[in-house]
């Protein structure tokens, strides 16, 4: 099932260091396969992706959102 989250990307220094979408309403989603584009500090975004209840991290900091698309908000 995919979602459409908004939020603000923020690096995670947590382990080897993790990409998060911090979501508006607050929850933070770790992401997976994030293209380059995508892995920028206090980027605001509308991500559309998975989450995958099948993948652990090492971060542990939320659920994993595979990344399927996403749009930079201005």
């Amino acid at each position: 099932m995919s979602l459409n989250i908004t939020g603000v990307i923020e690096r995670k220094d947590i382990g080897t260091g993790a990409w998060a979408l911090v979501a508006d309403s607050g929850e933070t989603y770790e992401l997976k396969d994030a293209p380059a584009e995508l892995k920028k500090p206090n980027l605001k975004v509308k991500v559309t992706g998975e989450v995958r209840d099948d993948v652990m991290t090492l971060a542990m900091i939320g659920p994993v959102l595979q990344v399927k698309s996403f749009e930079v908000i201005d």
